[in-house]
Order: structure tokens, then sequence, then C-alpha cells
């Protein structure tokens, strides 16, 4: 395995300026989630390149195949996502988004570059391993239902051979090298809270011939505190956060109704569902008690996501081997929400983190921000360890 190992370095160092090239390509024509008609069409002409075919699945979504030696042993699962957020770029920078309104401000660009990259490195090995490698490019990651949920719906993971999926996410907190894990559950629930408060509208000098929704509306996001802090097991993480409230009224107009969004997030599936019981109940009988009322609509949103121990410490045993002891990091608990989540209810799941933080270059800017950008050596690892990830648990 040691001149394996020897053999996916020199083709991640070998590839790695194709790979920066098709990252910036994907950053460039970002597309945002159920429209990646052009990322779709590209990355299959990138795979065609590589003498690899694919089959599109959920629209705009692609699966394709490499076959090791008795290919119907054993498959290996790896997914990347393909869609953007509606943000305007501020990077200034030669790849900055050509689209307006639209950027790679989650590095799935980074997902989908460096996973092409591993298509190609697993490609010319193939005769080193057993079974087959199925790549998901998956779209819609970032809006509900999710991508994943489409693709599993048609079929992606129905392979009876299928022992386990791997996906891997940038993470600009972690240098760029490094690489981090964590067993059993990383991250959050996520669902979508959408709230209409009304009441009866009037002139602000006469609150009096009014029913105010939006004191109503106050009340209503003070009251819903009391879902997770006197509701939640403490040992439980939950968080209940609103951060659009949409009253359209004026200095002496007090509108009609208040808009109200947010979001819910856990890792108890049974606590989640009693959770936006409450909500409802509690957002409804207090606008009721103040003489207005409220609709409330939950979008049920992605599950908890869950890294099957075996897997994952396997996994990271082979990045230690890898990478080296010191580029192998531990994860915390993280709230955020992935519907890659979807695949770890259904088969054993590793999902990890990929270092792509430079402070001596001043890459330091959150995901979803508007000046998100990595540290472009971190394509090399990530598709190099990704490669060997696979080969390790394929076997040789």
């Amino acid at each position: 395995m040691l001149e394996l190992k020897t053999k996916i370095k020199e083709l991640a160092a070998k590839s790695a300026p194709e790979i920066i090239k098709i990252r910036r390509h994907l950053h460039a024509h970002p597309e945002l989630s159920f429209q990646e008609v052009a990322t779709s069409k590209f990355v299959a002409d990138t795979l065609r390149s590589m003498g690899l075919q694919s089959d599109p699945m959920a629209d705009t979504g692609l699966v394709a195949y490499i076959e090791g030696r008795n290919p119907e042993k054993k498959t290996i699962v790896l997914r990347a996502d393909m869609d953007a957020l509606p943000i305007e770029e501020q990077n200034q920078v030669s790849y900055k988004s050509t689209n307006n309104g639209v950027m790679h401000a989650c590095g799935h660009d980074v997902h989908t570059a460096s996973l092409l990259g591993v298509a190609g490195i697993l490609n010319q090995i193939k005769a080193s391993f057993e079974g087959t490698v199925k790549l998901i490019f998956q779209p819609g990651e970032e809006r509900i239902p999710g991508g994943a949920s489409l693709m599993i719906k048609e079929g992606v993971l129905q392979d009876s051979a299928i022992t386990g999926i791997l996906g891997q996410h940038v993470m600009p907190l972690i240098d760029v090298g490094k690489v981090g894990f964590r067993k059993g559950m990383y991250m959050a629930s996520a669902d979508e809270i959408y709230l209409t408060v009304r009441g009866r509208g009037g002139h602000g000098a006469m609150p009096d011939q009014v029913i105010d929704p939006v004191l109503i509306t106050s009340h209503i996001i003070i009251a819903l505190q009391q879902v997770v802090s006197r509701n939640a097991n403490p040992g439980t993480p939950s968080v209940l956060s609103f951060g659009k409230v949409m009253a359209n009224g004026a200095t002496n107009i007090i509108p009609n109704q208040v808009k109200v969004e947010g979001t819910f997030r856990t890792l108890d599936e049974v606590w989640r569902a009693k959770a936006k019981e409450l909500i409802t109940r509690i957002a409804k009988g207090t606008a009721e008690s103040m003489g207005g009322e409220c609709d409330v609509n939950i979008l049920h949103g992605f599950p908890y996501l869950e890294n099957d121990p075996e897997l994952t410490e396997r996994a990271r045993s082979s990045a230690e081997q890898y990478l080296g002891k010191e580029n192998v990091l531990d994860l915390d608990l993280w709230m955020a929400a992935e519907d890659f989540a979807f695949y770890s209810q259904v088969t054993d799941a590793c999902f990890y983190r990929l270092g792509v933080r430079n402070e001596a270059k001043g890459i330091t800017s959150s995901v979803h921000t508007p000046t998100f950008d990595i540290d472009e050596a971190a394509l090399e690892v990530g598709a190099g360890l990704m490669a060997w990830l696979t080969v390790q648990e394929l076997g040789n």
C-alpha cells in the first residue's frame, strides 16, 4: 500500500493545476440550486474526457462509475455537491463570479473539482483496487428538499453492494493541509419556520383602533424562546433563531400583518418533532390571546448527520497515514446542516472537513459570505486524500 499511496500523491500533484483550472471555471460560472444545467454539462464533458460516462439523475445531477478488479464485490460512493448561493461576490480575483448575485460561497466548486480530480486519479489506478467507485455529482444541497433526498428517491443508494459513502466539505476554520473528522452525531437537522401574524392595521396615533401585529409578533418571538430554554433536554443541542421580520409599515402606519422567518435545529429526531408542535401551538396561542391570528408553516428540512463510527475511524486512520497524524483533527458538534445527512440515514457514511484557511494570504472568510475563498493548495489535498480513502476502503 505504500507504493500505492506514493502513486496517488504523485498523481494528485501532477493533476493539481488542472483541478485548480476546473475549480476556477466552476467558481466563475456558478448556478443556483436545481439550476445547475451548465455545471452538469461541464462535469459530464470533463468525465467524458477521462473516458468515463455519466448518467443524469434528479434532473441536473450525475452519476458515474469507475470499476476496479472484481467490480461486483463492493461499492464505495463518493459525493460532491454542485450548487451555488444567491450572494454577490466581492472578491477581486480573475475567477470572480460572472453571474450577478450568484456565488460559490460554500465551496461546492471545490467539492466538484476535487471529485473530478479523484475520478482522474482512480481511473488511472483502477487495476490496483477491487470493487466499484460510484461518483455522485449532486444538485441542490442548499435548498429544501435537498438534492440528496431526490437522488435517494431515484435509487442512487439501492445497489446492495454499497458499503458506505464518503463526502468532504471545505472548512475555513481549519488551515490548508489539515482535515477534520468526528464519529457519531456531527451536524444538526434543519427546519425552516415561516410565520404570518395577522391583526388589523391603522394609524400609529390611534393604537386603540387596531390589533397590532407588530406587538403580537414581538410577544411571539419572545414566547418561542421557551421552546428551547424550558422544554429541550439541556444535553440535547438545540437552536431556534429568527433572522427575518417584515412588518412593512411606517413611522405612523401599523400594518395588517407581519411575516417572520427562522430556523430550528437539533440532533434528536423525537425532540425535533415535539419542538415543531410546540412552536406551532405557542405562536398560534400567543396571537389569539392578543386578538390576532398566526399562520405557521414549518418546512421539514434535512435530518441530523451521523457519521458511522467504524467507517469514520478507518477514514481518520487512513488520513493520518496520508497526511500525517499532526494534520488530522477532531471536530466538535456543528449546528449547521447538510443534506449529506440524508445519505447517512440510509448507509454507513463519513462526512469530513477539508482545511482551506491561510491567514498569511488573508484567506479567512467564513462560508456563506461574499468574500469566501480558499487556498487552492487544498484541491491537491482534497483529491489525493479522497482517492486514498477510497482505495483503503475497497482494498487492493
